[in-house]
């Protein structure tokens, strides 16, 4: 009777510690999500009723850049925008909108020009300005819709919108979770094993949601 108990409790313990661990691999997104679309929601994107989401060249040309599989590490480039196999966060949003015709190194460059006060910037670098998070979240404020912060008004974020957190940046993805929350894409670390991820309700540093207009 004592041997049966013990199994019992044994095997009840290897449950939980089973449901744990893959609990903890699908929190740090190691186990893929699933990933839900606008229509599972009833929800579309289109505002001017074209029959194409307004911000479909954003999410094209951001899963375009990331299926290059970028390295993350941090340089300087003289030519502004990463020419090798190397790149950071702020490389995701830089180049999702460049090809969308969006040149963000001469945007910034030129706002930074005319709107010295807003930055905390002691020398303008062209070439690296535009690539900092405190930066792009100064522009993007000034020059870009300003949206809620709050991701549980779901019907609210779109796809291609950019999403700042205090020190990362992202591109917000047109595929949700089973709340309606949309997943990011975005390069966080070398570790990071999938680019889009189902990160935003683990976070609680958004200080800003933008779209562009």
């Amino acid at each position: 009777m004592q041997k049966r108990k013990l199994i019992i409790i044994l095997s009840v313990i290897f449950i939980l510690l089973i449901f744990f661990i893959i609990y903890f691999l699908y929190a740090l997104n190691i186990i893929p999500h699933r990933k839900y679309t606008n229509k599972d929601f009833g929800k579309g994107m289109d505002k001017d009723n074209d029959g194409i989401d307004d911000q479909t060249d954003i999410i094209n040309n951001t899963r375009k850049y990331i299926k290059t599989k970028p390295k993350y590490q941090s340089k300087y480039y003289a030519t502004g925008y990463p020419d090798d196999e190397y790149g950071v966060c702020t490389d995701v949003v830089a180049f999702s909108l460049k090809d969308s015709g969006y040149d963000l190194m001469d945007l910034v460059y030129n706002h930074v020009k005319e709107n010295r006060e807003l930055y905390n910037i002691d020398t303008i670098d062209k070439n690296i300005d535009f690539r900092r998070v405190v930066n792009l979240d100064v522009y993007f404020k000034n020059t870009a819709i300003v949206l809620t912060n709050d991701i549980n008004k779901i019907e609210e974020w779109q796809g291609g919108d950019i999403v700042v957190f205090k020190k990362h940046i992202g591109i917000v993805s047109d595929k949700r979770n089973k709340n309606g929350v949309p997943f990011i894409i975005h390069h966080a670390n070398p570790y990071q094993i999938h680019y889009e991820e189902d990160i935003l309700e683990q976070r609680d540093d958004i200080i800003g949601h933008y779209r562009i207009s």
